[in-house]
C-alpha cells in the first residue's frame, strides 16, 4: 500500500499505459515511413516514363475515327498496357511511339488532333487510303517528325501552316486523289 492506503499497481497502470502510446506512436512512423518509401519506389520506377496511357489514346482515336474494312487495326487494343504490340506500330526503346505505317490499308474517315500527342513520332505514313476532311494542324506539334506521307487521300482544305515549324521534317508529300 502507498501513502494514504492507494495501492502501488496505479504506477504500473500508468507505465503500461505510456508504454501502449510510445508502442504506437512507433507504429505510426513505421506506417509513415513506409507510405513514403512506396512514393519514393512509384516516383523512381521506370514504367513512370511510359506514354502508354497517352499515346494509346491518341492511336485508339484515330482507329475509333476510321473504317477499316480490311481490319488492318484489329490488334489495336486500348486495354493493353501501350500500343507498341500493336500491328503498324514501331515503337523505341523507352516504349514511345516513333512510327505509324499505315500505308495502302483501304482506310477511310479523318484523322484527328490526338496525333500531335505523339511527342516522339519520326514517320506517319498514311498513303493510298481514303482519309479524308482537314488535316489537322495539331500535326505541328508532332517536333521529331521526320516523315509525314499522306499522298492520294482526299484531303480539303488547306495545308497547316503549323507544319512549317517542323525542323526535322524531310519528307511531307500531301498530293490529293480528289480533284
Amino acid at each position: 500500500m502507498g501513502q494514504f492506503g492507494q495501492p502501488l499497481h496505479r504506477w504500473g497502470s500508468l507505465k503500461k499505459s505510456t508504454a501502449r502510446t510510445q508502442k504506437g506512436t512507433a507504429m505510426e512512423r513505421e506506417v509513415v515511413l513506409k507510405s513514403c518509401l512506396l512514393w519514393l519506389v512509384l516516383l523512381g520506377h521506370p514504367l513512370r516514363f511510359i506514354y502508354a496511357n497517352t499515346e494509346g489514346d491518341a492511336l485508339h482515336s484515330l482507329r475509333a475515327n476510321l473504317d477499316d474494312p480490311n481490319n488492318v487495326l484489329q490488334s489495336w487494343d486500348p486495354t493493353l498496357v501501350n500500343p507498341c504490340t500493336w500491328f503498324h506500330v514501331t515503337c523505341n526503346n523507352d516504349n514511345s511511339v516513333i512510327r505509324v505505317d499505315l500505308g495502302n490499308a483501304a482506310l477511310s474517315g479523318l484523322l484527328v488532333p490526338q496525333l500531335g500527342m505523339l511527342k516522339n513520332l519520326q514517320y506517319l505514313e498514311l498513303y493510298s487510303n481514303n482519309i479524308s476532311g482537314p488535316i489537322p494542324s495539331d500535326l505541328g506539334n508532332l517536333t521529331n517528325l521526320v516523315s509525314l506521307d499522306l499522298y492520294l487521300n482526299s484531303f480539303s482544305g488547306p495545308i497547316p501552316d503549323t507544319l512549317g515549324k517542323l525542323s526535322k521534317l524531310r519528307f511531307l508529300c500531301v498530293f490529293s486523289s480528289s480533284p
